[in-house]
């Protein structure tokens, strides 16, 4: 018979240091955005989270884009400015290894507008049916 280490109580806590760097470092891009970068291909990103490996090797930076058609390019200014963003993240943030950055484009934005007309969709039916 296998005893199941699995129960509830007999893992290791999950450390909230990841979450914290995670913030940390959406801070940071949050400011290189607005007060450092000059390419305008980056004018119109927000970063909407980051999530962070358990070693805090990896960054996963989740980006939203106010002009639909620029995605690409903002991804592609993102890639060429990967280094600009982590030689100051090393510079700003004490950790022993600097993060490797993948960036994401982060769609549920549009998912959640796409839901909402949906919604308004429906309402609107809904009026034209009472009257």
């Amino acid at each position: 018979m296998d005893f199941d280490f699995t129960l509830p109580g007999l893992r290791r806590p999950e450390s909230s240091r990841p979450k914290r760097v995670a913030e940390a470092i959406q801070h940071e891009f949050a400011v290189l955005l607005r007060q450092k970068v000059a390419d305008p291909r980056l004018a119109s990103v927000a970063v909407s989270h980051v999530t962070m490996s358990p070693d805090l090797k990896l960054a996963k930076v989740f980006f939203t884009v106010t002009e639909k058609s620029s995605v690409t390019d903002a991804k592609k200014a993102l890639i060429k400015a990967k280094g600009f963003f982590r030689s100051h993240l090393a510079k700003a943030l004490n950790l022993r290894y600097t993060p490797d950055i993948h960036f994401h484009y982060d769609s549920q934005s549009e998912e959640i507008e796409r839901i909402d007309e949906l919604f308004r969709q429906l309402e609107q039916e809904k009026k034209d049916e009472n009257t």
